[in-house]
């Protein structure tokens, strides 16, 4: 079976490409991955033209058998994806769509007039990181199958891993994310400022880069803030080193997630984990044994729950001990891609 598969560059940040990238190594079946949007340092808009051509080239010559295009529910990523769509379907071509991140703002637009949805009618299946965008999938007149699947840990990640290793003295928090607002970086600071009240030892690494890194930097200056540690985007080893040496993963996240691969990471490198209820989270998280997803967006309300588990140690230990053997049960790699050709296979 030929598949085809619409990526961003597999170099470039973002959840698409790191998800496609964590993948490759699994594949069974004859894979390959097409480059769309922004790379090279040239605009998306400028490599549209070039990319549809290159699509519709590959479909007509490449004899594939399925199409897996991968927009988020976002205004210009479904405009641009409705032209893959229609280009694959006029070559007879099986197309799958996997939804990614999730607008609210275009999913109340397609609430109110269906039509913004209507070119994906014609695809032969969807993929969604959440039940409640199942069901408003669904509730916009999609009758093909709907599957749920997850985004996933790169198995290679926890190769010389084991919850042992862990140092029984540290005490790190680990923020792992795009440092925007919109991600909860301020309300993580001050959660954690909160904590240092009664946890003097305690730090804060802050691994990321985005609009806000200049800004949180001298927010923490300016509020008094300590022991903070910044460290910009990691990879490789200093990426499990990060995981490995952390205590709790904090996310205070308000973005249209669908499934956020770094609570997962943190999860198989057994932190315990303090978030909100977004995306796919909810379908499987188990309050009090995962950690904690705080409705709101008070930071006292995220410390709170962070002192429950830091003064806890036997909490802790327990909750870690669960997360590593619940992730390496559910989002290697590995296990993803075979539900995903398992799906593929029977389009």
């Amino acid at each position: 079976m030929k598949i085809l598969i619409n990526t961003p560059d597999l170099s470039l940040p973002g959840g698409v490409a790191n998800h496609y990238k964590g993948l490759l190594p699994y594949w069974s079946e004859e894979v390959k991955y097409n480059f769309v949007g922004g790379r090279k340092g040239i605009p998306g808009f400028l490599m549209l033209p070039y990319d549809y051509i290159k699509f519709t080239l590959l479909c007509l010559f490449n004899k594939v058998d399925v199409v897996l295009l991968n927009p988020s529910l976002g205004k210009t990523a479904l405009k641009r994806d409705a032209l893959f769509l229609r280009i694959a379907k006029r070559f007879g071509i099986k197309t799958l769509i996997f939804i990614h991140g999730w607008d609210e703002e275009v999913e109340v637009k397609i609430n109110k007039t269906s039509k913004l949805f209507q070119s994906f009618l014609l695809a032969d299946g969807f993929f969604v990181l959440a039940t409640e965008f199942k069901e408003k999938l669904i509730s916009w007149g999609v009758t093909v199958p709907v599957w749920l699947t997850s985004t996933k840990v790169d198995d290679r990640l926890l190769q010389d891993f084991s919850t042992s290793q862990k140092n029984k003295k540290s005490k790190k928090l680990l923020f792992l994310a795009r440092v925007e607002k919109n991600k909860g970086i301020y309300i993580a600071l001050e959660a954690f400022k909160k904590v240092q009240e009664t946890n003097k030892e305690l730090a804060f690494q802050v691994a990321g880069s985005g609009s806000e890194l200049a800004a949180a930097k001298i927010y923490c200056k300016d509020h008094h803030i300590e022991n903070v540690i910044f460290s910009g985007n990691l990879n490789g080893e200093q990426l499990t080193n990060a995981f490995a040496t952390s205590d709790i993963y904090i996310l205070p996240t308000y973005h249209g997630e669908g499934m956020p691969t770094s609570i997962l990471e943190a999860m198989a490198f057994g932190l315990p984990i303090v978030s909100r209820p977004v995306g796919g989270l909810v379908d499987f998280f188990e309050n009090d044994k995962m950690g904690y997803l705080v409705e709101s967006l008070d930071p006292q309300d995220f410390a709170d729950k962070i002192i429950l588990i830091i003064n806890n140690s036997a909490k802790l230990s327990a909750m870690s001990q669960y997360n590593h053997n619940y992730a390496k049960q559910h989002f290697m790699a590995s296990k993803v891609v075979k539900q995903l050709e398992e799906k593929i296979a029977n389009v």
